[in-house]
Parts: structure tokens; C-alpha cells; sequence
């Protein structure tokens, strides 16, 4: 029988109401991990957080333009909405598209503070954040994203001091958008210096990064790095190879760059769930999802987890936990050990991110109407040792928590508090 088999037939036991077979789930007996209760009852060390996302206004501001007491204002009721929802930590995107949320030498101010791409708000969001949430008991970790410039096409939609105005050579345009070309090493360079000035400036608990590297593969559109490949590949196999090895130095020289700068911040990235597929790669997992990062975003998530590269790995498992039929990609119950197992003597933490905006979204499928998926989420989870905590998608769902899917998964685990694994 195989691995997927196994899974869905304990969570077909876990969905009647029984207990789960983690060695089913696994292939293997797994570790059980120490010091909680069943109901998250005894206070433990995990992470519980949450995703504050800023590009487009998703989750915060709410709009453009507010006064600096409104922003500020809804800023601290996210927060506040963290405590109350017994979280520890909350990861506020700061750079969502080559610019700043708060006063960098590098890139300009954001556009989703005022309407207007390198206005001064008139305050200092990050600054506020990271004060406010240790106030609280929250750690604060800084969300970057290392090459996305805008979502158009158009650079004198940029304000004209903007880096890739100054330098077009850098911006490659595709599917819609602008992204700084990952090939050249005097974007790696940069990107690398506009980040650490946040991580030299203000007392972070972390720098993380989201699923984004070279950016998601768009039918029929070709990514231009010819003239780049010439340059700097000739000492690899194929452009697949020379790709990967330019996300993997912007990785691991990040990281060096983090510790020698904060010593105390983690590093840590959230990847789509899927590495690659058993069908590619006898170590990938038994799913068919139609991204594997590793083919498509030339991201070798599970090689940075294995060499130890970052401190903690945050797999984006936005799949139910339901069994699987013919149609379904990829499934929580089937991903869930795979990466437990990456994960398992690597150093490196494993967290999962949590699909929170999926519950109660009448375009969904059935499970996720159900108040109690993401619940058994965590249930599987505490399974594996592995796992040391979850990070929700996102902000706006945790506060408005339409079918109670968050205040369920409360209930159910975080009835007591919880200091994070650092």
C-alpha cells in the first residue's frame, strides 16, 4: 500500500471522530512531541502566528491614505487581535514590492501607506510594529520579498528615484509584472543590502521571506535572462542548474549576512508546499501538484533545510486534510510527514503555514466549510516532533474568523500560552 493510501486512511478515521494512526501517516512510528496535552492545555514551546500582509492593502491599511492615527490604529488592533487569539508571534510584510516600510536609504516608501510610491507617511509602521508587538509579548519578524518591483509592467509607474529606474538593466518584465533579475549578482547584492538595513535598524525576531523567488511560471511567456545566462552560467549543466545556484547564493549569503549583523534574528523561509513530486524525484512526495519549487521557481527548499541554510522552514500546506480522490494535486495528510521527515535531525525548525483564508470561502470545496479542518491540522501535527508550530493566512481571516475556524483551532490547542521554540 502506498504512503497516500496509508494517510488517507487515517484521516479517514481522524474525520469519523477516532484517533489518528501516526505511524500510518508517516510510514514509521513518529516521535510524539513532549510537554502539552492533547488540548494545548499545559503552556509550550511553539510557534503560533500569523501572516500580516501589506502588498495591495490585503490586510493592512485597509486603504491607502488614512491618517498616521488610523494606520497606527489598525495596526495595534491586529496585534491585539494576535494576543487574544493566544498567538506569539506575527510576521508584517514590510517589503512588499522593492520598496519600504519604514525609512530605507535604499528603495522608497511604500505605496500602500499614502497612495503614492516614495511619499513619508509621517511615522515609522515598522519601528511602531516592533515596539508595540515585544509590548505584548509577540515577537515581530520582518516579511520581505527579495525581487518582486511592482505588479505592472510599466517603470515610470515607479517613482523616479526608484532603483530600477535608475538602473533598467536589472528588471525583467513577465507575467504582468516587474521583478529584479535574480542572475546578476549586483541585484543579488542589493536586494541583500535593502533587506539588512531593516535587520541593522531595528530589533527583529526574524527576517522571512515568502514563496517568491523567480516568480511562478505563466503559460506561453518566457522569463529573458539569455544575455545573464551567457554571462555567468557557462559553468553549470543548464539554465535550470544556473538558476537554482542564484537563489541558493542569495539564500545562504543572506543568512551569513543576518547572523553577522543580529545575531539573535532567525532566518526563515515559507515556500509553496510542494518540493517536487515522487513522479520527478524519488524523494519528492507522493503528490501532482502542477508547481514543484524546485522545476519551476528554481528553489531548492529542501536542500536549504537539509544543509541547515535557515533556521526555521514554513511550508505553505494550503490543501485540505481530507482523503484524496483522482482530482486533488496535493493533500495536508500526505505532505505533512514528507516534510516532517526533511525536517527530522536537519537543526532546522519546521512550521506550517495554514490556510486560514480558505475557511468559509463559498468558492471552496466542501471541507474547507467545515469549522474543524484546520483544526485537525493541528491535530495531525502534534504527531511529529517536527513541528513546531503554525503560522495562519492570514491577518484579515484571524480577526474576522467567518465560519469560527480560528477560534475553534483555540479551543481546540491554544487554551494555554505558549513561548516560541527560539
Amino acid at each position: 500500500m502506498s504512503r497516500r493510501v496509508f494517510a488517507v486512511t487515517a484521516l479517514s478515521t481522524l474525520v469519523a471522530g477516532g484517533a489518528v494512526a501516526g505511524a500510518a501517516l508517516a510510514g514509521a512510528e513518529p516521535s510524539r512531541r513532549n510537554g502539552a496535552d492533547g488540548k494545548g492545555g499545559r503552556a509550550t514551546r511553539e510557534l503560533r502566528g500569523m501572516w500580516l500582509a501589506t502588498v495591495t492593502n490585503r490586510d493592512w491599511p485597509s486603504t491607502p491614505g488614512l491618517s498616521v492615527t488610523q494606520q497606527r490604529a489598525e495596526l495595534i488592533a491586529h496585534l491585539d487581535t494576535a494576543v487574544s487569539r493566544r498567538l506569539n508571534a506575527v510576521f508584517l510584510q514590510v517589503r512588499p514590492a522593492a520598496d519600504a516600510l519604514w525609512p530605507s536609504p535604499y528603495e522608497p516608501w511604500s505605496q500602500v501607506l499614502t497612495g503614492t510610491q516614495g511619499k513619508d507617511p509621517g511615522w515609522d509602521p515598522l519601528g511602531t510594529a516592533v515596539a508595540e508587538a515585544h509590548a505584548r509579548g509577540l515577537e515581530l519578524h520582518a516579511w520581505f520579498n527579495p525581487y518582486r518591483v511592482a505588479n505592472n509592467t510599466d517603470p515610470s509607474k515607479l517613482v523616479a528615484s526608484h532603483p530600477a529606474r535608475r538602473h533598467p538593466d536589472w528588471v525583467v518584465p513577465y507575467g504582468g509584472k516587474l521583478y529584479y533579475n535574480p542572475g546578476l549578482p549586483e541585484v543579488r547584492g542589493f536586494v541583500q543590502d535593502a533587506m539588512l538595513d531593516a535587520v541593522a535598524k531595528y530589533d527583529i525576531d526574524g527576517v522571512h521571506w515568502d514563496d517568491y523567488f523567480y516568480p511562478y511560471p505563466v503559460a506561453g511567456q518566457t522569463f529573458d535572462d539569455d544575455a545573464e545566462y551567457a554571462q555567468y552560467g557557462g559553468d553549470f549543466p543548464d539554465r535550470a542548474s544556473w538558476r537554482r545556484d542564484n537563489i541558493d547564493r542569495l539564500v545562504s549569503e543572506t543568512a551569513a549576512r543576518i547572523k553577522a549583523v543580529r545575531p539573535g534574528a532567525d532566518f526563515g523561509i515559507s515556500p509553496f508546499g510542494v518540493w517536487r513530486n515522487a513522479a520527478n524525484d524519488p524523494l519528492g512526495s507522493d503528490t501532482r501538484a502542477g508547481v514543484q519549487t524546485y522545476d519551476d521557481l528554481y528553489a531548492d527548499t529542501r536542500k536549504w533545510v537539509r544543509e541547515n541554510w535557515i533556521d526555521y522552514i514554513c511550508p505553505q500546506l494550503y490543501w485540505s486534510a481530507h482523503p484524496l480522490d483522482q482530482q486533488v494535486p496535493a493533500n495536508y495528510a500526505v505532505l505533512l510527514p514528507w516534510w516532517a521527515e526533511v525536517a527530522k535531525g536537519s537543526g532546522t525548525r519546521l512550521y506550517i503555514g495554514e490556510s486560514l483564508y480558505k475557511a468559509g470561502d463559498p468558492a471552496q470545496p466542501a471541507e474547507w466549510q467545515d469549522p474543524a479542518e484546520l483544526s485537525r491540522h493541528l491535530t495531525l501535527a502534534k504527531e511529529y516532533l517536527e513541528v513546531r508550530g503554525h503560522v495562519f493566512f492570514a491577518a484579515k481571516e484571524v480577526k474576522a474568523d467567518r465560519i469560527g475556524a480560528m477560534a475553534r483551532v483555540v479551543a481546540d490547542h491554544y487554551q494555554g500560552s505558549a513561548r516560541t521554540p527560539r
